[in-house]
């Protein structure tokens, strides 16, 4: 892997898990020395970073950027168009026992969720199983290109549900529902059942973050 090419990637990883807090200042001597990289790559992977939003570059420096309310109304809004289609064309394109599998892993979830962080990681690589699985069935690369580049700002998002676990449990029957009618076909109830899981987190996540 290109030095650049694994500066960005832990610079982008400890964004998106809030390691840096919106407004840090990204250094690039002080980067540079931490990621064990020249600075000429270092600048490369912040470029890449800003042009995806997750950093922004001005007077200061390279700062992370900060995610408000309009922010998150604004990718939801997104969310809600992309993903709701995504959903209906995997139920009339994927296989279906893919989905009958990740619909039972999300009913057990539950016992993920409550259980300890590495078992809660378990559950969050099944969400990102499921987007994998909806991407490759839906026969769309730039569709699934549209998701991958907005979900490195949805993962920052996840995050400020604090691991909540009432939340995540009814996030994972909701998720499990989105798996049920893409494994039986229905692509109506597929985008239903996405529109009402991302009507519910974005209402999670104002009603626990109000001053965002």
């Amino acid at each position: 892997m290109r030095a650049s090419d694994r500066a960005y990637a832990a610079l982008r990883d400890d964004i998106v898990q809030w390691r840096l807090q919106p407004g840090a200042l990204l250094a690039e001597v002080e980067q540079a020395e931490r990621l064990g990289v020249s600075r000429t790559p270092l600048r490369e992977a912040l470029g890449r970073l800003t042009a995806e939003g997750l950093t922004t570059a001005g007077g200061r420096g390279v700062v992370v950027t900060d995610i408000s309310l309009e922010d998150i109304d604004e990718l939801f809004e997104l969310r809600e168009t992309l993903e709701g289609k995504a959903a209906a064309l995997a139920a009339e394109r994927g296989d279906p026992e893919t989905f009958r599998g990740l619909e039972a892993e999300f009913r057990a979830a539950p016992s993920l969720i409550t259980g300890t962080a590495p078992a809660l990681q378990d559950y969050y690589l099944l969400v990102d199983r499921l987007d994998s699985a909806v991407d490759a069935a839906i026969s769309n690369a730039y569709l699934a290109q549209a998701m991958r580049s907005l979900r490195v700002h949805l993962v920052r998002i996840r995050r400020l549900a604090a691991d909540d676990a009432a939340r995540l449990t009814a996030a994972a029957a909701e998720h499990a529902a989105i798996a049920e009618a893409v494994a039986i076909r229905n692509p109506r109830l597929a985008q239903a059942a996405t529109t009402l899981h991302l009507h519910r987190s974005l209402s999670h996540i104002k009603a626990t973050h109000p001053s965002r």
